[in-house]
């Protein structure tokens, strides 16, 4: 009897300590979110330099690659320029924790009740509303332009990348807690990371034409997969090997981002 009750007893306490964990989970989730609805501008800001690849590099792919590439330029180049909004994206968060760092407002944040674990995943999650709002408008700029759209494939196309964006988003904070001391360090190692990601997933060129080497690391390059997964569903594959493979790689990712970016957390108050 006393053995039941210590089991009811553990068992009431581990609910409330999930619905705890969930409530400031969404708590620092909606104080993540509300400079972005204040200054919606920002969102379009970050349209930029995905609508500059779109509209001067995607001409020039048309030109040289345009009959060896898959359902034709657009079907292959978009689903890519939507990773790599994600990519460009979640790598840079960090930068806004280090501006907290700057201010103080990290420090406050550390004193509250919050759970140290729902500071990480609550910026984490706020991460993908403005991901989902950028390729909503990639999506609906480049269909009058003959972008093929098929509706199933694009959904789970954009919870794919979630699940990467949420693992690198939660690296890059973690990133930005081990450097806050030397804060330039962060620019210096997410740009060293980040364009040799980028040009080994054959993300703007493919990689068949490519040395070997390249075809070789590029089985090692988790973003890779993510490009060919992402391809293949706003082909309107949506159950094909390649998918598994990029829901893989995103999970993967997504686990040990949030490992590593909570335990870096848990350590932010030393």
């Amino acid at each position: 009897m006393t053995t039941l009750t210590v089991s009811s007893v553990s068992a009431s306490t581990s609910r409330v300590q999930d619905r705890s964990l969930l409530r400031d989970i969404r708590i620092v989730m909606v104080r993540e979110l509300k400079p972005v609805l204040r200054d919606p501008f920002s969102l379009l800001f970050g349209m930029i330099q995905p609508l500059i690849f779109l509209g001067l590099f995607g001409p020039l792919l048309a030109g040289s690659m345009g009959g060896t590439l898959d359902g034709g330029v657009w079907q292959w180049f978009v689903p890519a320029i939507l990773v790599m909004t994600t990519l460009f994206g979640t790598s840079a968060t960090g930068s806004n924790l280090l501006f907290e760092f700057q201010t103080g407002a990290h420090e406050r944040m550390l004193v509250t009740p919050l759970s140290r674990s729902s500071l990480l995943v609550g910026r984490a999650l706020k991460e993908m509303v403005p991901l989902f709002g950028q390729a909503v408008i990639v999506i609906a700029v480049m269909v009058p332009f003959g972008f093929d759209l098929h509706l199933d494939g694009a959904i789970v196309g954009l919870v794919l990348l979630a699940a990467f964006g949420i693992g690198l988003g939660s690296f890059s904070y973690a990133l930005a807690i081990a450097v806050r001391k030397q804060d330039w360090m962060f620019w210096v190692v997410q740009q060293t990371f980040l364009f040799p990601l980028m040009i080994l997933s054959g993300m703007l060129l493919p990689l068949e034409t490519g040395p070997e080497w390249m075809r070789v690391a590029s089985k090692f390059n988790p973003l890779s997969y993510l490009v060919e997964a992402e391809r293949t569903l706003f082909a309107g594959e949506v159950w094909s090997s390649a998918v598994l493979w990029g829901f893989a790689a995103a999970i993967v990712t997504g686990a040990l981002g949030l490992t590593v970016g909570i335990r870096t957390m848990l350590r932010s108050a030393d």
